[in-house]
């Protein structure tokens, strides 16, 4: 249930004696991040250095029909990873695509797909994505741009109804997106079969291998066909990551886009807490005008909830997202905060990476994240689209 505030320039002092702050926090930081870290002012006038692309949408050798699509979309100049990338994907080369979240990936590797199976309506298409979120929108994504062409997909993911997601794929689907743990389980119960499916997309892999999922990457890469058109998107190049992209493609094209340390649009500073609890710092700072859609990021799920209700006791209309709600309670959640039904939406890391939900005003730190690497994901949620965002992070 969400709240509306009625008087919410005056916090309620029930909470304001509350000695146990730190517990919303949950575990410390092992390793304290430099403070200077979290400060930088953006650059205005310069936000961006010009993109001049090689093609337009128009220009892509997209069959008629997924051109009509695209237009109605509203693509007309492609970021630069579709620029470079797409004329790759389409001549069914294996890429390599090196850029953050944001970019347009998921456009770089549905568009061509989308057209292949156009011509090759036999052929079947699985693309593996970290998290729920990030299937789903891949999802949504897919159903706008295929409404009317005949192609269908199943979206396979923990949290939702496993009968469900048997049922779909037995329509024999030419698309799967799903997240790694939920399809190896289907395929053990011998609902997916991967040695049938010939185009194959990796999206986030370094956040895969964050989240544990080496061992079912593993395990679906050695069923694949031998010969298969092979995709892989990843923020960073480690060593493991390294090790994954050898054994899944073949002689592939890498396409890297620059990217800065961080976000030239965000407005990054500190709030110190000297003494005052955590939870009013917060609400004065809620209940100003301009902070009217807000990420709020802890360190854990438990800490998230806690939080979470005394916002709502409070009067504020919130929502939470951690990897302990369902399925359906995140996309509520989500779709809550995107239309601005909820003022702030509270969350672990879990949606610091993937999720593009336009004109978030600020991002909060109420707890500091891991490493700065988390962080630069973080404030990566506002910000967008060369519209100036705040990220501010709280430090004792």
């Amino acid at each position: 249930m969400y709240y509306r505030n009625n008087n919410r320039s005056q916090p309620n002092r029930r909470f304001a004696n509350n000695n146990n702050n730190r517990r919303f926090s949950g575990r410390r930081v092992e390793k304290k991040l430099d403070e200077r870290l979290f400060v930088r002012k953006a650059e205005q006038g310069q936000v961006v250095e010009a993109y001049i692309p090689t093609h337009t949408f128009a220009d892509f050798a997209f069959s008629d029909e997924l051109k009509k699509r695209i237009t109605e979309r509203g693509y007309t100049i492609p970021t630069p990873i579709q620029d470079q990338a797409i004329p790759y994907v389409l001549q069914g080369q294996d890429v390599v695509g090196l850029a953050q979240t944001g970019t347009g990936k998921t456009a770089v590797f549905l568009l061509p797909l989308i057209d292949k199976l156009l011509q090759h309506p036999s052929e079947r298409v699985l693309i593996i994505a970290p998290t729920r979120e990030l299937a789903v929108q891949i999802q949504d994504e897919f159903r706008l741009l295929v409404r009317g062409l005949g192609l269908f997909s199943a979206l396979c993911i923990g949290g939702a109804s496993l009968g469900r997601q048997i049922f779909d794929l037995k329509r024999q689907p030419q698309f799967v997106i799903g997240t790694p743990g939920r399809l190896k389980d289907l395929s053990k119960q011998g609902r997916l079969h991967f040695s049938d499916y010939t185009n194959i997309v990796l999206d986030e892999v370094d956040r895969m291998l964050d989240m544990g999922f080496i061992n079912d990457i593993k395990f679906i890469i050695a069923q694949l066909p031998e010969i298969r058109h092979s995709l892989f998107f990843s923020a960073t190049m480690t060593d493991s990551i390294r090790q994954v992209m050898q054994s899944f493609l073949h002689n592939p094209i890498t396409v890297k886009i620059k990217s800065q340390e961080s976000a030239a649009t965000v407005d990054q500073d500190i709030v110190r807490m000297n003494g005052r609890n955590k939870i009013d710092v917060l609400h004065d700072l809620l209940v100003k005008e301009d902070f009217n859609k807000v990420i709020i990021f802890g360190r854990t799920k438990w800490g998230i909830d806690k939080v979470a209700r005394e916002l709502e006791t409070r009067g504020f209309r919130v929502a939470a997202i951690h990897g302990n709600k369902n399925q359906n309670q995140r996309q509520r959640a989500l779709e809550s905060f995107k239309q601005e039904h909820v003022q702030a939406l509270l969350a672990t890391d879990i949606a610091a990476r993937g999720l593009d939900i336009p004109n978030v005003s600020h991002v909060i730190n109420f707890d500091p994240p891991a490493d700065y690497e988390d962080y630069i994901h973080r404030i990566g949620r506002t910000g967008r689209a060369n519209k100036k965002g705040i990220a501010l992070t709280f430090v004792d």
